[in-house]
């Protein structure tokens, strides 16, 4: 289950990884059997505990409306488990800031064969939940991932306006063929993500660049599974009632 890098292990005998899960209710996992994950980049393991007091996962935050793209179980699910280990704190191993726990999941997923592009969007969600959660200077870390969110979103429906003629348009759609107005639009969705990403600082401005980027390019089928899924929930709230969604007591 393993490339060059590291590799998943049972804990308590080394031998082929075992991640056994128990739901708790429906959304947080408790695990049963501790696993380990051993890297020849640090001296000793990283080891996911298993006690339900401590610890209890939730296996990869993925945002619902982008599980079409990145699902929340799959080949990386132990990696996504030991990062939220690492990130509550919870494991033992080698210290980790917020920032190391993100790049340890990117080459953990990685090491269980995910595919690299997958393994890079991955990280960059994760990297934004880092900024902003980051308990120095919040409101800054928050404005930046959110002031590159809101850019790209309206940029995004102001270039898509341009080229069907409506609004007031921007600059770098042009006003020649719709071949090259839609070339201008590529390259919008390319330099400005990018430019704005660099706010997020050296070692995080590239998760800044795949993050704005991805969204830009992806913005219309993002809105349009948004807007099936809230019609969706509507009627879904009709027929069903209001108890809809609600998650039963733990326990």
């Amino acid at each position: 289950m393993s490339t060059a890098g590291g590799r998943f292990e049972d804990a308590a005998d080394g031998g082929p990884l075992r991640l056994d899960l128990r739901s708790i209710d429906g959304h947080d996992f408790q695990v049963l059997r501790r696993f380990a994950y051993v890297s020849a980049e640090y001296e000793e393991p990283f080891v996911a505990p298993s006690d339900p007091d401590t610890f209890r996962t939730d296996l990869a935050s993925v945002p619902w409306i982008f599980t079409w793209l990145v699902p929340r179980s799959g080949i990386f699910l132990p990696a996504a488990v030991l990062h939220d280990a690492t990130v509550r704190r919870c494991y033992t191993g080698p210290y980790l800031d917020r920032a190391g726990a993100d790049r340890l999941f990117r080459r953990a997923a990685r090491d269980l064969g995910t595919g690299v592009i997958r393994c890079w969007l991955m990280w960059a969600a994760v990297t934004m939940a880092t900024l902003w959660s980051r308990p120095r200077a919040r409101w800054y870390w928050r404005g930046v991932v959110a002031g590159l969110i809101a850019a790209v979103v309206v940029l995004g429906a102001l270039a898509t306006g341009d080229l069907f003629g409506v609004g007031p348009g921007v600059p770098w759609m042009g006003h020649g063929p719709l071949w090259t107005r839609i070339l201008g639009g590529a390259a919008g969705a390319l330099v400005i993500p990018s430019v704005l990403a660099l706010s997020w600082g050296r070692r995080l401005a590239p998760a800044g660049v795949i993050a704005g980027i991805t969204l830009a390019f992806l913005l219309h089928v993002t809105v349009a599974i948004a807007v099936l899924y809230a019609l969706y929930r509507l009627l879904e709230r009709l027929v069903s009632g209001p108890s809809l969604g609600a998650r039963p007591p733990a326990g």
